[in-house]
């Protein structure tokens, strides 16, 4: 996890204050959500406070736990909704310890089913999720450019360009790329 400095305003910012709000407001302690995610209580409440980053394996965790996607996370923490969303205004987070970058190219919306998003992995990468944030999330995974092995629902899948991966999330999932070879794929989820 990335140390931030304590005056931070960026989305790091909002998310650690949407999740001890989505914490607070299911009475949880720091213990309860330290059971239920597997995440140390000493790590959640850095994350509250803004003196980390999360990374994508704790930010998964804890939307898993409180039954939300990543994206719908993300909603939660930008203030507006637009129908036109210019490139340049795309929320982008990244997860530097793993080499993730995370483009929210069409957000999500309280009156909209699915979003889309552009995602980059660094050769060499891998990010696994312990269970999906909602039973039966329904995803389309379009490959650009690289090579990606998707794991889920026990089977493995090597995707190169122009390969689309659908898939409904029920158990453990995981996206790795070679060492040699990044990827950047657009995942649509509904």
């Amino acid at each position: 996890m990335e140390t931030l400095a304590s005056d931070d305003t960026s989305i790091d910012s909002r998310i650690a204050q949407r999740l001890k709000a989505l914490r607070t407001g299911r009475q949880w302690s720091l213990d309860d959500l330290a059971r239920r995610t597997g995440v140390s209580r000493a790590t959640l409440s850095r994350l509250e406070n803004t003196e980390v980053s999360p990374t994508a394996s704790v930010l998964g965790k804890l939307c898993a736990a409180y039954d939300l996607t990543m994206s719908r996370l993300m909603h939660m923490v930008e203030d507006r909704f637009e129908p036109l969303v210019r490139r340049d205004a795309h929320p982008v987070w990244t997860d530097p310890t793993v080499g993730f970058r995370r483009r929210a190219v069409s957000p999500p919306a309280q009156t909209l089913a699915g979003e889309a998003l552009e995602c980059e992995l660094d050769p060499g990468a891998y990010i696994a999720y312990n269970r999906p944030p909602r039973q039966g999330l329904e995803h389309h995974l379009l490959m650009v450019d690289g090579r990606l092995e998707v794991s889920v629902g026990g089977q493995s899948h090597d995707l190169r360009p122009g390969d689309c991966l659908r898939y409904q999330l029920f158990g453990p999932s995981a996206f790795a790329t070679p060492d040699d070879c990044g990827a950047r794929y657009f995942l649509f989820v509904l």
